[in-house]
């Protein structure tokens, strides 16, 4: 057996093959054949390519171009390394069992044999499917375990272990309203006020930071921080709403429409009193409110002049119905009203705001308004809540019907909420007290198998609002005494109250007063007699009078001249006349005529501007005669002579 040479990337090997007979090609390369012109010229012209390039390897002292040369190796060697340095195959010890039959087996034998395999795979098949089963019957089981062990541990997620509570005022806390970073939460109340509340500069007192009234003489409703936190959107009793900065300043008011036209699509803004109003989710310089006019506008950046679009509620008839509560999903792509008849109407902001995308009439009890509409975060859920004791979960994807609904959960105030936790596994609400009832609770109910979950009892008051802060993982409670409390763990919260509770207040020092004892002695001699204590009014007066004690500035020198200059003579023209060389010095105080007339005399006698020019042509003065008294001047004009009338 020969075997050839292999090259790099081809393999030839040549085990017992005859050689292939040579074709006529090849019988033909050997001889002489006629060879046409281009051929002639090609080869030619391959042998310059071939000298010139081997000029140019010589110039430039290599030995040649492009690739190196592959490598030969020689497979007769290869095989003979291989085989000395593969190990010895081990030896295996004869097995009577498993060797092979020889010769035909009896019929029994035969039988039996055929019986084993069939049986080993019935076993088989039954090992599996008995496996299968338990496999089946495991896969399901463990969903309920882990259905189970969730539902055991949602009571751990809320966290309540600790408390602290921030006085607002004495009246009901309408709104709050967190900041989406949660540095920040404000609230507002019945009584007009809204405060602000920094947790980084708050200390264990829980004061807030700034107390105003941006709405005079109107409660608040709703506040509500927009996604950037830098903007606070204030729903109040009035018409018209309000949007303030982080610190309070107002930065635009909405405009009132006109209350004497009909259609409301006509007016520039609502007409009756707000409602509800919520920011957009993420556009920052748009934002939704609700009024009792029918109407839900939407405002678009800083023009307040008019609205964006008007969306008209209706009820069943037809017939306008007022909006109670409205919100947007999680990616504003629905807008969702509920209404005072217990209908909850829903808006497609991607179409125009003409038909609702779903409306269900009978939501809640007709004439019972909804206080309050949110979505889930995940945005396939909402919940209602209402004044006819009830709170409802619903389903988008199916939403004729609803999931659920918790009943007996008393409310008082038009803005009782409610909220979902972070992970959508709960819904929290609270309650107001009924007659009777001493203490109000805060509910968690589960979103997967409706039951309650933990019950809270808060304070001896309504519970209105209440929010459950994403990042901080704390629960925010306002109640109708003036009370915000805040619910928190130590380890799953975070920020927030944890700052303001490990900071010590710092009370004031107080100031030390020594009060001096006078005694009277009506009869001590003048050596020994004390003053009458005065008023701190009459000492001043008295120090007043006295120049030493008023450091009183020296006065002005009336007469003489040099040193100060005196009150006559400190003007400028005394000034002038001083410098001009005057012998006279001008007094300021004399009397102007007194000064003129005492040269009455010797202008008289000595003239000097007026005599002097008439002394050669008129040197006597002739003045005019004064006529008598009764003689009246004669007229230049005759008087006109009255015809005779005999």
């Amino acid at each position: 057996m020969q075997r050839g040479k292999i090259s790099f990337g081809k393999i030839q090997l040549n085990v017992n093959k005859t050689p292939a007979e040579p074709s006529k090609a090849d019988q033909d390369a050997g001889g002489f054949k006629k060879m046409d012109k281009q051929q002639m010229i090609r080869q030619i012209e391959d042998v310059a390519e071939d000298l010139e390039s081997q000029h140019l390897k010589e110039v430039m002292g290599i030995s040649g171009f492009g690739r190196k040369a592959a490598k030969v190796f020689d497979i007769n060697e290869q095989i003979a390394k291989a085989r000395t340095a593969a190990p010895p195959a081990p030896e295996q010890a004869p097995d009577d069992d498993d060797g092979d039959v020889i010769g035909p087996l009896p019929p029994g034998a035969a039988d039996a044999a055929a019986a084993q395999p069939a049986a080993s795979e019935t076993k088989t098949k039954t090992a599996q499917t008995a496996d299968g089963d338990a496999d089946d019957v495991d896969d399901d089981e463990e969903p309920s375990d882990g259905d189970s062990d969730d539902e055991a541990s949602l009571p751990r997620r809320i966290p309540y272990t600790h408390e602290v509570q921030m006085q607002h005022g004495s009246r009901a806390v309408l709104a709050l309203a967190g900041d989406p970073s949660g540095a920040r939460i404000v609230s507002g109340s019945i009584d007009y006020d809204m405060c602000f509340w920094d947790f980084a500069g708050m200390d264990s007192s829980m004061r807030s930071f700034r107390q105003l009234q941006p709405c005079e003489n109107h409660p608040i409703r709703a506040l509500q921080y927009s996604v950037t936190g830098d903007m606070i959107l204030v729903i109040s009793g009035n018409a018209q709403a309000k949007v303030l900065d982080r610190d309070g300043f107002e930065k635009l008011e909405c405009c009132k429409g006109d209350q004497y036209i009909s259609d409301m699509s006509r007016t520039k803004g609502h007409v009756a009193q707000l409602t509800s109003g919520c920011w957009h989710p993420f556009n920052r310089e748009q934002f939704l409110t609700a009024a009792l006019d029918g109407t839900l506008r939407i405002w678009q950046g800083f023009r307040v002049k008019e609205q964006l679009q008007v969306i008209k509620t209706r009820a069943q008839g037809g017939l306008r119905t007022s909006a109670s509560a409205c919100n947007y999903n999680r990616d504003a792509t629905l807008i969702a009203a509920g209404c005072v008849d217990g209908s909850i109407q829903t808006w497609d902001t991607r179409k125009m705001y003409v038909n609702t995308t779903h409306c269900v009439r009978d939501a809640h009890q007709k004439g019972s308004e909804i206080t309050s509409i949110v979505f889930s975060y995940m945005g396939q859920q909402l919940a209602t809540r209402c004044n006819d004791e009830t709170m409802k979960l619903w389903d988008l994807r199916n939403f004729k019907k609803p999931m659920h609904s918790w009943s007996n959960l008393y409310s008082r105030y038009d803005t009782t909420d409610c909220c979902f936790s972070p992970d959508d596994r709960m819904l929290v609400t609270g309650e107001s007290l009924a007659k009777g009832q001493t203490e109000a609770h805060l509910y968690f109910y589960s979103t997967q198998s409706f039951e309650q979950v933990q019950r809270i009892p808060v304070a001896g008051s309504h519970v209105i609002k209440t929010l459950w802060h994403p990042k901080l993982n704390q629960l925010f409670v306002s109640c109708g005494n003036g009370i915000i409390k805040c619910y928190y763990d130590e380890h799953r919260s975070i920020r927030g109250a944890k700052l303001c509770v490990v900071k010590t207040h710092r009370k004031r020092q107080p100031m030390e007063m020594v009060g001096v004892s006078q005694i009277i002695t009506p009869h001590a001699l003048p050596l020994f007699r004390q003053e009458k204590s005065r008023s701190s009014r009459k000492k001043m007066e008295k120090a007043r009078m006295d120049p030493v004690k008023s450091k009183r500035p020296d006065l002005p020198i009336t007469s003489g001249q040099g040193g100060r200059v005196a009150s006559s003579g400190g003007t400028l023209s005394s000034y002038v006349i001083r410098n001009l060389g005057l012998s006279k010095r001008v007094d300021d105080d004399q009397d102007p005529r007194e000064a003129i007339l005492k040269f009455a005399k010797d202008a008289a006698e000595n003239p000097y501007w007026i005599a002097p020019a008439y002394k050669q042509t008129q040197p006597k003065a002739i003045f005019s005669e004064k006529l008598p008294a009764d003689d009246s001047p004669s007229s230049a004009k005759k008087s006109k002579t009255e015809p005779d009338t005999t």
